[in-house]
């Protein structure tokens, strides 16, 4: 894993540390330390902070990229302070599998970020809910946006795809949106 914050980084592997099938093999401060312990550790999946050293920037998402490009096996967690759209296009943009993007208040939810690592590693993808918020109303506002040419029913699926949701889970919620917008 990987976190500049020394505090936030320690309290994220003694959270992990307390779930019994997860293991913490290396944990980094920088994006170079995190490309290196991912070539020595080769683990089944990552977790790094957007924002690293050396810029402060986009290390996270540039690391996510390079790891699944080295490693398509490993799953990659990005966690980030504040849902951007342009982060996450960044991340999505390409392949999308075995990716995951939430905000840091979900690393307060054990549950939510033990599910992210779990749907990374079987190369599922998980987006939290209010990055799909910011991505829909950044598309309302650029017509460009690949988002523009989604209809409001593959906008509804989006929703609950970036929740993690199985197929027939995702299923069942439009079948229920679609039987109350018909007043049933």
């Amino acid at each position: 894993m990987a976190e500049d914050n020394y505090l936030l980084r320690e309290g994220i592997q003694r959270l992990l540390a307390s779930v019994d099938d997860l293991e913490v093999v290396a944990a980094a401060g920088s994006y170079d330390e995190l490309l290196a312990a991912v070539d020595e550790h080769l683990p089944d999946a990552v977790i790094t902070d957007i924002r690293m050293p050396p810029t402060d920037t986009d290390e996270g998402v540039r690391a996510a990229l390079a790891i699944r490009a080295a490693h398509p096996g490993t799953g990659v967690v990005v966690l980030s302070q504040h849902a951007s759209p342009a982060y996450a296009l960044s991340l999505l943009g390409g392949a999308t599998t075995g990716i995951a993007y939430l905000l840091k208040d979900r690393v307060s939810d054990l549950a939510q970020l033990t599910a992210a690592l779990r749907a990374v590693v079987t190369g599922g993808s998980v987006v939290d809910p209010a990055v799909v918020e910011e991505l829909i109303t950044a598309r309302q506002v650029a017509a460009d946006s690949p988002l523009a040419d989604l209809t409001p029913r593959e906008l509804d699926v989006l929703r609950e795809m970036a929740q993690g949701k199985s197929n027939n889970a995702v299923a069942a919620v439009l079948a229920y949106l679609g039987r109350a917008a018909d007043g049933a």
